[in-house]
């Protein structure tokens, strides 16, 4: 039986492990999906080497950018956002081939592309992590002018407190990077001037869990477009199988 699996921690919230076994049951594939909880990433290594008959993980927080130095090969776009999210796992023989790539920044573009107006022509990133780097990477890749907002004072980052109604007027797509108002603690939100935004505001919460974010109810309320993560995810989970697969 083949193995795939998904590593990170904690991985309460995964979307990967019910998705795939319920693939694998539904057309007949004989393999099983396992969450392989690891508090650092030297243990890749441990489930590398004990699961003989691994073929593919997926990477979640906190391990998107840690894991490229495990990695023997890393795909031009994965290497150019800096993150992980697929590894396809090869066995020639008694050596293993750990091959990097992101499914993350195809799925979020696929998504996010078919809501975008004329009028959407600049974006604002809030996190500084493995996921906002594929965002940012396929928002550029879309047109879009891009600033990550960051707690911390960060090159390149403009922080929270400094957001003024103007800001979110011109930057009128926000993609929420941040685990900001995922469940358990859905009665948090980013600080931004939620006021500010109306109809031509976008709002994009990589968070499925909730299903309406309060980033999302807040934006709403406002008369903003919101989207949740869950398409993304299924699209990214698309790719990760197609990657591992591929001949």
């Amino acid at each position: 039986m083949d193995i795939y699996g998904l590593i990170g921690y904690p991985l309460g919230h995964s979307f990967s492990v019910g998705y795939f076994n319920e693939k694998f049951q539904n057309e007949g594939i004989d393999a099983k999906y396992v969450n392989f909880e690891i508090p650092q990433i030297e243990m890749l290594e441990e489930v590398i080497a004990s699961n003989p008959d691994l073929k593919g993980l997926n990477v979640t927080i906190p391990y998107k950018e840690k894991v490229i130095s495990y990695l023997d090969n890393v795909s031009p776009e994965a290497r150019t956002i800096g993150a992980i999210n697929v590894i396809r796992v090869i066995h020639k023989g008694r050596s293993v081939i750990l091959k990097g790539y992101n499914s993350d920044v195809i799925g979020f573009t696929q998504s996010i592309e078919p809501r975008l107006e004329p009028y959407h022509k600049k974006a604002l990133i809030l996190g500084t992590g493995g996921a906002s780097k594929a965002v940012n990477y396929g928002l550029k890749s879309l047109g879009l002018e891009t600033v990550f907002v960051s707690r911390y004072e960060r090159p390149g980052t403009i922080q929270y407190e400094k957001l003024t109604p103007d800001d979110i007027k011109e930057y009128n797509v926000i993609v929420n990077c941040t685990p900001c108002g995922m469940y358990p603690h859905s009665n948090k939100c980013p600080n931004l001037p939620y006021e500010a935004m109306d109809s031509h505001t976008l709002l994009y919460d990589l968070i499925y869990n909730p299903d309406e974010t309060l980033f999302m109810y807040k934006g709403r309320k406002q008369g903003a477009t919101v989207v949740n993560g869950l398409e993304m995810l299924l699209l990214q989970a698309f790719v990760s199988w197609e990657i591992w697969n591929e001949e």
